[in-house]
């Protein structure tokens, strides 16, 4: 069985940019209105047949989430977003999680909307990458997920049927792009969240990663 990991959230610890935001805004819960105005706009624009890098959309998503608080996001605060968005941690339990479903004989591999560049260097820099076996970005296929095209990619490249894969995500539009698309799902429940309740449900649902991987192994 094939793990195909989401990066931003499901991985990597966005509860480190509160910081950032608060400095900017002066809310650190805007961080969470920033990432929500990201991911409409990313769909929306997907939706709608187009495409932009995702460090794109991320930083023009800036400057309304700052207005909106009577502040001023500037060129160089955006600069300094995506900088920050490089060197994010992995959430606490990820690293034995993931060297479990290793262990216990399971491909491991991510997929991400961040360019592969972004992608690399977040993976590197929260010690994880000698973990996977690869990395994908949906920036190869020319399409955000949850469109077809990244999923696809990755099975095509690892030759692997969509039934001996499973992806593992934060986000129920990525859970249901990957259905769609003939994968297995596993949805983590990170900050609230929950899979989109008009959308068939995930394959299995799990608090972190180390439940998922007790699941999978478990199966």
């Amino acid at each position: 069985m094939l793990c195909v990991f989401d990066v931003n959230e499901t991985l990597l610890d966005l509860a480190a940019l509160d910081e950032f935001f608060d400095g900017v805004t002066g809310d650190p819960a805007a961080r969470r209105d920033w990432f929500d105005l990201m991911i409409h706009n990313a769909l929306t624009l997907t939706a709608a047949g187009g495409y932009r890098p995702f460090g794109q959309i991320a930083a023009a998503c800036l400057p309304p989430i700052a207005a909106a608080r009577g502040r001023t996001a500037t060129p160089e605060h955006q600069r300094e977003l995506g900088e920050r968005l490089r060197t994010l941690p992995a959430h606490p339990e990820v690293g034995d999680a993931i060297t479990r479903l290793r262990a216990a004989g399971f491909g491991v591999v991510a997929l991400t909307n961040s360019v592969s560049e972004v992608a690399e260097a977040q993976l590197r820099n929260a010690g994880l990458r000698p973990l996977f076996d690869a990395v994908y970005s949906a920036d190869e296929a020319g399409r955000l997920k949850p469109a077809p095209e990244p999923y696809r990619l990755v099975l095509r490249t690892e030759q692997v049927a969509p039934a001996d894969a499973v992806l593992i995500a934060a986000h129920g539009w990525d859970i249901t792009g990957a259905a769609a698309a003939g994968l297995g799902t596993a949805f983590v429940s990170r900050d609230q969240r929950f899979p989109l309740p008009a959308a068939d449900a995930p394959g299995l649902t799990a608090v972190d990663i180390d439940d998922v991987a007790t699941q999978l192994i478990g199966r």
